[in-house]
């Protein structure tokens, strides 16, 4: 089994590794508020965990194969915004994940992997643009799954097989919970209850549920408005044994789409996050259409000038 540490290698050792045979994850989440119950680094936490447990199944799955972890990027875009949440433009996002996939694409490495645990829709939909410019710039497989999942999770199309591991049928309740969980709920206190307990406050416990319609999901900032304490769910059902049911499934999910990319069975472009496909939340709308709407603008204000002057 070889899982390696990328910031640990030297670069003939890296060199000598087979490209065809190698694996590099690249790790990207922002540092954001999470609740009064859970550290700001949430998000980054779980992706570092789903990280390290898909590369030891993956080398295991396949002798002879190597994973390179590379050290998790702090960063993120469409976060809330309260004293610890650092956010960084789209752009940002989109140019280092470039930059960090065609470094190693120069050096030869085929495939390379993004992992991910924030689900803010213009940062799904950056991490999918950088994946498909270092793919089709440098003729590689750069992949970004997270969004793809993400909207399967969140739309409860995993719900039946959680509950088959959890060994017993989820309840209507708790149905309707998962439906309202989003950030901060059961599902994250679920999953840091299992990989940091450390980290979590122990008032969890005496949270009351969140919720927010959709219509107000839409508003910036929305679980600190009016006096909300930016959680969105029912943290107080956090339970390690739900959270460990729920990450069997999804790191199962995952094999099964890489096992699928490596064996040229399922092309990146095939998962993409929903997002990537609605232009306004990718990178370059907003200050694509501000320009053209000025170019409008300005050729209507000079076609009003030369009517005038006749």
């Amino acid at each position: 089994m070889t899982v390696r540490l990328l910031e640990e290698m030297s670069s003939p050792a890296l060199d000598a590794l087979d490209r065809a045979r190698t694996v590099i994850v690249l790790t990207v989440s922002p540092l954001e508020e999470h609740g009064p119950h859970l550290p700001v680094g949430v998000d980054a936490i779980a992706a570092r965990h789903f990280a390290e447990s898909i590369a030891e199944r993956l080398v295991a799955a396949r002798p002879g194969w190597t994973v390179v972890l590379a050290p998790t990027l702090h960063l993120g875009t469409f976060t809330f915004d309260a004293t610890g949440t650092i956010s960084v433009r789209q752009r940002v996002v989109r140019d280092a994940l470039v930059d960090y996939g065609a470094s190693l694409a120069r050096a030869g490495f085929r495939y390379i992997l993004v992992a991910n645990g924030h689900a803010g829709p213009g940062h799904l939909a950056a991490l999918d643009e950088a994946a498909a410019a270092v793919s089709g710039r440098y003729g590689i497989t750069m992949a970004s799954f997270t969004g793809h999942l993400a909207w399967q999770f969140l739309r409860g199309r995993y719900l039946d097989k959680i509950g088959a591991a959890l060994g017993r049928p989820l309840s209507d309740e708790e149905r309707q919970a998962f439906a309202e969980d989003a950030h901060g709920g059961w599902w994250e206190t679920s999953l840091m209850l299992l990989v940091r307990p450390d980290l979590v406050d122990g008032a969890y416990r005496a949270l009351p549920p969140a919720r927010y319609p959709l219509a107000a999901r839409v508003l910036p900032n929305y679980p600190l408005r009016n006096g909300g304490r930016g959680y969105v769910g029912h943290p107080a059902l956090a339970d390690p044994a739900f959270a460990k049911a729920t990450t069997e499934v999804l790191i199962a999910e995952t094999m099964a789409l890489i096992e699928g990319l490596l064996e040229g069975r399922i092309r990146p472009a095939d998962r993409r996050s929903p997002f990537f496909a609605l232009p306004f939340f990718r990178t370059d709308f907003w200050p694509l259409a501000t320009t053209a709407l000025a170019l409008i603008a300005a050729a209507a204000i000079a076609l009003l000038v030369r009517r005038s002057d006749r």
